[in-house]
């Protein structure tokens, strides 16, 4: 059977306004080891929110956030920190690279937030074996500014693996790309979902990027739907 890696129980979220809405409600969400979906649902119902408390980059109003069986409720933003380096690697729709640093160099500024940081050989190597695995064996010395957009998005995917997390959340990687370059990126992400064993959630408004997934949830009124 597999692991959980992630579990919301109850969870509700709002922000302090006028109305005080309920952005998400009693939601419930469990992740397992290799599992994968991706999470759909029209513009402001609360994608973004769901994805932050996912990443344990905010924390619910009410309820319980619970990554690799720990319970991130009354950690304090450093121990959360560490449960996240370890646990959850990010994708973007933009890439974020440093202009400044090489494509290489990009990859490993993760493994610097590790509280106990493996020995740069073994992170350089991993990184370049990432790399090549993705096509990027010759563009490891480049900078952002020599490399294309699909380019660009693959640097990001490799160092959202460099520190071997459980899980990755994506949320609309594919928004600054054309659509052959769309199409790739997510039949590399479903490889390595595989391959690495990781349990992988896009967050997408493409229904053709959802449906790729094989598995389409969709938030509607603060709950997750499955079709």
């Amino acid at each position: 059977m597999s692991e959980k890696i992630l579990e919301l129980k109850q969870v509700s979220k709002w922000y302090e306004s006028a109305d005080d809405r309920k952005i998400l409600e009693g939601l419930d969400l469990s992740v397992s080891e290799g599992e994968r979906f991706a999470i759909v649902g029209p513009s402001g119902c609360g994608k973004s929110t769901l994805l932050n408390l996912l990443g344990t980059l905010d924390q619910p109003s009410e309820g319980s956030v619970s990554v690799g069986g720990i319970a991130t409720s009354g950690l304090s933003e450093a121990e959360i920190a560490k449960v996240r380096s370890k646990q959850i690697g990010f994708i973007f729709q933009m890439h974020h690279l440093l202009p400044q640093c090489t494509a290489l160099e990009n990859v490993l500024v993760p493994t610097l937030a590790l509280p106990d940081r493996p020995k740069p050989k073994e992170s350089t190597e991993r990184a370049k074996q990432l790399m090549d695995r993705v096509g990027l064996a010759d563009k490891m010395n480049s900078q952002p500014s020599q490399l294309s957009g699909g380019e660009r998005q693959r640097v990001a995917v490799v160092r959202s693996l460099i520190n071997r997390p459980r899980l990755l959340l994506a949320d609309e990687p594919t928004g600054a790309l054309d659509e052959k370059n769309a199409t790739k990126l997510i039949e590399l992400l479903v490889e390595l979902n595989s391959s690495e064993n990781l349990a992988l959630i896009v967050v997408t408004h493409d229904p053709d990027i959802a449906s790729a997934l094989g598995d389409v949830r969709t938030l509607r009124h603060g709950k997750i739907e499955t079709e």
